[in-house]
């Protein structure tokens, strides 16, 4: 059995040995993978370079206002269109053509104006009547009633041939759809005559509007389902305005109750962390009895066999909470996560006294480098700016270029139909001769120079040097917090021999010696998720493809690349512990932080999810706790504060932002207790290799830890052994 321990220890690498000079992160470093640091560093200028060129070529105005048919811009300061913020669309039945989705441009005139049509009327009832002086202001400017006829002004496009009541929708105004008695109208009309004076439906027009939102959004979705989700929009909108104060109170009250609940670990772990365990299961096992409740009593009533797809989308998302189908989905998806927490306590109930007396080990290493707590705030803040840096520079380069005009055709049968044209000289050729009533219009930004032709090529580079930013920063947080925690392990009489500020003495190590380091392990991890994503990408591409095999290959790549990012992840983790600590380079660094997990297989088997399964819990905990006070408080069920509840259309609006944002506050505060009890294992196996616990050569844990560690470890060779 000796000779097979031997034999794995020397495969695996030689334990460390004892080194009376050893007394926690090493302060006599050299700078590590210089050559990674220089490309990094070559990246980020290169990265300021490409977002300085999207400045200077893009325009975010062509983003922000839509565009009319000359190009100008609907809303912008300082410009004849100012106080013009809708596009409207002169004839939008002639948007009922497939051809819209190819060239992206409705052939019809474009105009901005200031607010939508409120009401239904033709040209030929608005011409020299009283209705004239609303009418002209959707006429092409400065258009006045002159010696051109009705038909003459119809075919120049110079005023719309009727305008309909719309509604602004992504600042362009679409029909005002309405269902009356199961039939689709608009203004109580269901026919109407388009600019050839040809009789249309109600239907026509709203395959138009779709097909312009297709166009604007990139997919086929139908205009009344949008404008309603507008409607929605325009309602949570104002649920947040009421709530932000209120939302901000829950929010604050989560950050208390995560810095008292990882306070309170260190003095009661044991006894808060079963708390936690036995809270979760009670919970979980009230939400089934309540869904149960409410299915039952649904069931009962008329009408209780109508499902959520017999009424479809509805803005009033408490009609379903009137469907017994509803809580039925509610109830088993609950009974389905209590099984597998209950499951997975039964398989690791051994293990869980083993993870408790580390994660309170944990607890006391917080305690004493409180200041870990808040360089989550320092994290999200370079997050942020990675973020805001990405989507401008994503923005900029996706409005860069020139207006672009084509010929814009009255039928199919123009031979010049897409051609690109000016403007300015479009009067002077024999397009019109050839194609009467062809326009040359707006279509899209663009150009053919060079920065134009490799635009994509810019955008893929945006998107990946986002990913290795943010991986960078991850890294950056990861390696500054285990050399804190690894100086109070290695700390003999703690607190005296802690050093003074260890959370900025390790911040300043990781920036001045190990910026090649954290960006080599970041660029592996951004090359594997830019891979993931092309996947993804081809993926969805091909979800209508017949070629099983294709699919079936493309969802094994899916499959391995995400296990693999999984395992770089863990390891990188592994390995910034190892850097933080002794500060060699990244290669280095994986391979002892590797062959040192290896040789302590089963206790990492013990501790890995043992203690991340306790501390989702605990997140859970923390986030349902106050979800479970917010959704009293926003439905006045707390008569003590009842006045104080804002009006709100929907309650879980803020009710679902105040959960969100609760868990991931508590998921701040608990990834750095996970890196902390993640650096104190690493140090508890080499502490276990390099000592004996003897006066010369004592261990660094506490005494309790090595107790319960070494006892968990005997009770796993003894099940392994029977």
């Amino acid at each position: 059995m000796a000779r097979k321990t031997d034999t794995r220890s020397s495969y695996y690498g030689e334990p460390r040995k004892f080194d009376p000079t050893f007394r926690g992160p090493v302060h006599n470093r050299s700078c590590t993978d210089v050559v990674c640091c220089v490309v990094f560093i070559t990246f980020i200028i290169g990265y300021i370079a490409l977002g300085t060129v999207a400045w200077i070529h893009g325009d975010p105005r062509k983003v922000v206002y839509p565009t009319d048919s000359r190009g100008q811009f609907c809303g912008q300061q300082n410009t004849p269109n100012a106080n013009k913020t809708k596009l409207f669309y002169f004839n939008m039945l002639k948007c009922a053509n497939p051809a819209v989705l190819i060239n992206l441009q409705c052939p019809t005139t474009q105009l901005c104006v200031s607010k939508c049509p409120d009401s239904f009327s033709t040209l030929l009832d608005a011409w020299g009547t009283n209705k004239w002086e609303y009418y002209k202001q959707f006429c092409k400017p400065g258009f006045e009633i002159s010696s051109k006829t009705v038909l003459e002004v119809i075919r120049d496009e110079d005023c719309p041939s009727m305008i309909v009541p719309s509604r602004p929708f992504l600042q362009r105004c679409f029909p005002d759809f309405i269902t009356r008695n199961g039939t689709l109208t608009v203004a109580n009309q269901t026919n109407f005559k388009d600019g050839d004076n040809n009789h249309r439906s109600v239907n026509d027009l709203k395959d138009a509007a779709n097909q312009v939102t297709a166009v604007q959004q990139g997919e086929e979705r139908g205009i009344a389902s949008l404008l309603n989700a507008n409607e929605v929009g325009i309602k949570i909108f104002e649920d947040y305005a009421n709530s932000w104060d209120w939302i901000l109170i829950g929010l604050v009250i989560t950050m208390v109750v995560s810095l008292i609940f990882i306070l309170l670990l260190r003095y009661t772990a044991g006894v808060l962390l079963w708390l936690i365990i036995i809270s979760v299961i009670t919970v979980i096992g009230f939400g089934i009895w309540h869904c149960y409740w409410e299915y039952s009593n649904l069931t009962r009533k008329p009408g209780a066999n109508v499902t959520i797809s017999d009424i479809g989308f509805q803005t009033d998302f408490s009609i379903y909470l009137q469907l017994s189908q509803t809580w039925l989905v509610f109830m088993i998806s609950l009974s389905v996560i209590e099984a597998v927490i209950v499951i997975i306590l039964i398989f690791l109930r051994t293990r869980l006294r083993i993870a408790i007396a580390l994660m309170k080990e944990g607890s006391k290493a917080i305690s004493y480098v409180m200041s870990s707590l808040f360089y989550p705030i320092i994290t999200f803040l370079l997050l942020a700016i990675c973020i805001a840096y990405w989507a401008v520079t994503a923005v900029f380069l996706a409005s860069s270029g020139n207006a672009v005009y084509k010929v814009t055709p009255a039928d199919d049968k123009c031979m010049y139909a897409n051609l690109t044209c000016s403007p300015n000289t479009f009067s002077e050729t024999n397009v019109s001769k050839v194609c009467p009533g062809a326009q040359c219009m707006f279509a899209f930004y663009g150009g053919e120079t060079v920065y134009h032709r490799y635009i994509l090529v810019l955008h893929l580079c945006n998107l990946f040097m986002f990913l290795w930013l943010v991986n960078f920063t991850i890294a950056l947080g990861q390696c500054t917090l285990a050399g804190a925690f690894a100086s109070y392990y290695w700390a003999l009489k703690k607190p005296d021999d802690i050093p003074v500020s260890p959370l900025y003495s390790s911040f300043s190590r990781a920036i001045r010696y190990h910026t090649g380091s954290l960006a080599f392990g970041s660029l592996i991890l951004a090359v594997v998720q830019m891979i993931r994503m092309v996947l993804e990408y081809l993926n969805t591409k091909l979800k209508g493809s017949e070629n099983a095999c294709a699919r079936f290959l493309l969802c094994c790549l899916q499959c391995c690349f995400w296990c693999l990012e999984n395992f770089i992840r863990f390891m990188n983790r592994n390995a910034y512990i190892m850097i933080a600590i002794y500060g060699k380079n990244f290669c280095t660094s994986s391979k002892d932080a590797f062959f040192l997990l290896m040789r302590n297989i089963i206790r990492v088997a013990v501790l890995d999810k043992v203690t991340d399964f306790l501390l989702f819990l605990g997140k859970l905990l923390i986030s349902g706790s106050v979800g479970v006070l917010a959704f009293f408080f926003f439905t006045r069920k707390i008569p003590v504060i009842q006045e104080e509840v804002p009006s709100l259309n929907y309650y879980w609006v803020p009710l679902v932002t105040v959960i969100f944002g609760s868990y991931m506050i508590a998921h701040g505060f608990f990834n750095v207790y996970a890196m902390c009890v993640d650096t104190l294992f690493l140090c508890f196996c080499e502490d276990l290799e390099r000592n004996d616990g003897s006066s010369f050569r004592p261990y660094y844990m506490s005494p309790g830890l090595h107790k319960i560690l070494r006892k968990g470890e005997e009770g796993s060779k003894s099940c392994a052994a029977s």
